[in-house]
């Protein structure tokens, strides 16, 4: 609890009736969330944060359990005016609070917020690459014709789901479905034999068309639901691939991405990032580790 001219701030859950103000909080500070970005938080995990005496939101933070042994916090945000009050650890203490003590968590750190981060246990284990785009322009480039791209239906969900776990090292399968509902475009990949082997998604931001997940078996597939996904797009994208698709990422260059950021990949009750098939191209959203 914090005090504030003599009035306590307690750590609360928000609900979708906070929508908008958490909307309002992010745009203090200069991230895109919108509607339909925080419902698919709200309905993944559970958010929290601090409301002054007027109840204005001031903070929040997010905490997205998977499946099995691994969850992620994002969306950790303080009001300007409220800083330096230890409302960000507060919200971020109440996330781990909400898992076992076994679980292991994974968040994307912001520069200002690594050292918070690093007291309360986390330690940088990776990096995740940022890219923007304000321009895609795709040059052709030699692919085979042993895969066919198709349109997601609901009957494939479990295969992309298993596909998705592999690569992203946790089932999620909660996340994945309310993100596939959230997409503006899901397509899935096929071998001749009509087996799914990747899959990939965009989702359309107040400011950027956000690709990913992409989950392929090699650069070149990947390289082909990523010129799917951007095709047809006139406006901003932007697309966060983790580290090691280095072709991947030349790939993006030429399309007319430039890496902007490359924040750090913090991990608490464990000291690596979880097992990975190195098929995971672009992650979903920071906030969704």
């Amino acid at each position: 609890m914090y005090t504030e001219d003599r009035v306590v701030l307690k750590v609360e859950q928000f609900n979708n009736n906070d929508v908008s103000s958490l909307i309002e909080l992010s745009s203090s500070v200069g991230w895109d969330y919108d509607e339909n970005e925080i419902r698919t938080i709200l309905s993944s995990g559970k958010i929290y944060g601090h409301k002054n005496p007027e109840g204005k939101l001031v903070s929040s933070a997010a905490i997205i359990p998977y499946d099995t042994n691994l969850a992620s916090i994002g969306m950790v945000i303080v009001h300007s005016d409220y800083r330096g009050l230890g409302l960000g650890k507060a919200v971020t203490q109440q996330c781990i609070a909400g898992v076992s003590k076994e679980t292991s968590i994974m968040l994307i750190s912001t520069d200002e917020g690594k050292l918070l981060y690093e007291s309360l246990g986390f330690r940088k284990v990776d990096v995740v690459h940022k890219f923007l785009c304000e321009n895609f322009v795709c040059n052709s480039f030699e692919v085979n014709n042993e895969f066919t791209l198709d349109t997601y239906k609901v009957d494939d969900f479990h295969q992309i789901m298993e596909l998705d776990s592999a690569a992203f090292g946790d089932q999620r399968s909660k996340i994945l479905h309310n993100r596939i509902k959230q997409s503006k475009q899901c397509i899935v990949v096929k071998d001749q034999n009509s087996h799914i082997i990747g899959f990939g998604l965009s989702v359309q931001g107040p400011i950027n068309l956000v690709v990913g997940p992409i989950v392929a078996p090699d650069f070149k597939i990947a390289a082909s639901i990523m010129k799917e996904l951007a095709a047809n797009h006139h406006g901003n994208l932007r697309i966060d691939v983790p580290s090691g698709h280095h072709d991947f990422m030349n790939f993006l260059h030429t399309c007319g991405f430039k890496k902007v950021n490359e924040p750090p990949i913090m991990m608490k009750n464990s000291s690596a990032m979880p097992n990975r098939n190195q098929k995971l191209y672009a992650i979903a959203a920071q906030v969704f580790g």
